[in-house]
C-alpha cells in the first residue's frame, strides 16, 4: 500500500492569504521561493510554495548587475506583473525596490504599482524602525507587508558589503527590537538574513509573527530561497546558505551544446521537426522558374 501524501494541484486548492502565513507561526514550516518570472513562479506553485517573492535581487540574478539598488518599480511592476501570471495557490509578494518607500506617500504609490498594476496580494519592503511609519500606513491603507531585518541588501553601501549582520549581544537586541517594531506596526511575517542562528531562535521567541529565514539557520518559522540558486542557475558566487538543489545551469549548458551540434552536423531539424508539402503542391512548385538574384 502506497504512502505517498497527495497532494492538491496549485490550481485547484485555496489561495494563501496573508492571514494564512500569519496563523502557520510556530506550526508546520513556510516554504518561500523568490521568484522573476512566468515559468519560475508557476514552477514554484505547482511545487506548492506558500510564498512567491518577486524579489528587487532580480537586478543580480536576471539582469546582470552588481547589487540590488539599480533596480527601478518600472521592472519590479514587469516581473511581479509576469511572476502573477503562473501563481495560482501561492502568495504573490512583490519587493519595493531601493529609495521606492523613503515616505509614507512614496511607500504607498509604489505598493499601489505593485499591487493594482502588477498583481502582488503582498508587499516587502526592508528596514526596521526607520520604516515603521511606512509599515504603519500600508497595513492601515489594507496592504499586507512582509518586513525584512538582518542583511538588507539595499543598505549594502553602508554595511560596505554583502556581511552577516547580528554578531554580537548588542547587535542581536537591536535585530530584536527592529523585528518586534515591525510586527507592532502591522507586518504579518519577518524576513531575517544572514543573522546567527541564535540570534534568529532569539527573535522567532521574541515576535508574534513568523520568521522567515534565509542564512538564518533551520530555527525560523519557515525559509526563503532563490529561484535560481536552488537549481543551479546562477554561478556567479554561492553564499555560504545556498543549497543547489540540482544542477540545472551545467545541464542548460550541455543542452545548447547538443543542439548546435547538431545544427552544424545538419541531424537537427530532422524529419519529425520538419513540414512537407502535399505530393500535388509538391508537383506544382517544381514548375516554378527561380532566377538566380544578381550579385
Amino acid at each position: 500500500m502506497s504512502t505517498t501524501k497527495k497532494t492538491t494541484p496549485a490550481s485547484q486548492a485555496k489561495p494563501v492569504t496573508a492571514p494564512d502565513i500569519l496563523a502557520m507561526k510556530g506550526g508546520e514550516k513556510i516554504c518561500c521561493m523568490t521568484a522573476y518570472d512566468y515559468p519560475s513562479a508557476l514552477i514554484a506553485d505547482q511545487a506548492g510554495v506558500d510564498l512567491v517573492l518577486v524579489g528587487d535581487s532580480l537586478a543580480m540574478v536576471v539582469l546582470g548587475r552588481p547589487d540590488t539598488l539599480s533596480v527601478t518599480v518600472d521592472e519590479m511592476v514587469h516581473h511581479t506583473k509576469a511572476a502573477a501570471q503562473g501563481v495560482k495557490r501561492a502568495l504573490l509578494v512583490g519587493d519595493m525596490p531601493f529609495m521606492s518607500f523613503a515616505t509614507v506617500d512614496r511607500a504607498l504609490e509604489t505598493a499601489h504599482r505593485l499591487m493594482g498594476e502588477g498583481g502582488a496580494r503582498a508587499v516587502k519592503l526592508e528596514g526596521g524602525r526607520p520604516v515603521v511609519p511606512q509599515i504603519t500606513a500600508l497595513t492601515e491603507a489594507g496592504v499586507p507587508v512582509m518586513a525584512h531585518v538582518g542583511l538588507t541588501p539595499q543598505h549594502v553601501a553602508k554595511f560596505g558589503g554583502f556581511k552577516a549582520q547580528g554578531k554580537s549581544a548588542e547587535a542581536t537586541r537591536v535585530l530584536i527590537e527592529d523585528a518586534q517594531a515591525v510586527e507592532d506596526a502591522g507586518a504579518f511575517c519577518v524576513v531575517l538574513e544572514a543573522i546567527p542562528v541564535e540570534a534568529a531562535q532569539l527573535i522567532t521567541e521574541a515576535v508574534n509573527i513568523p520568521t522567515i529565514g534565509i542564512g538564518a539557520g533551520n530555527v525560523t518559522d519557515g525559509q526563503v530561497l532563490v529561484y535560481h540558486d536552488a537549481l543551479g542557475l546562477f554561478d556567479r558566487f554561492t553564499p555560504k546558505f545556498v543549497r543547489r538543489f540540482a544542477e540545472l545551469g551545467e545541464a542548460s549548458r550541455q543542452a545548447v551544446e547538443m543542439y548546435c551540434a547538431e545544427v552544424r552536423k545538419t541531424t537537427f531539424p530532422g524529419d519529425k521537426n520538419t513540414f512537407y508539402m502535399p505530393e500535388a503542391e509538391l508537383a506544382q512548385v517544381r514548375k516554378i522558374k527561380v532566377k538566380p538574384k544578381k550579385k
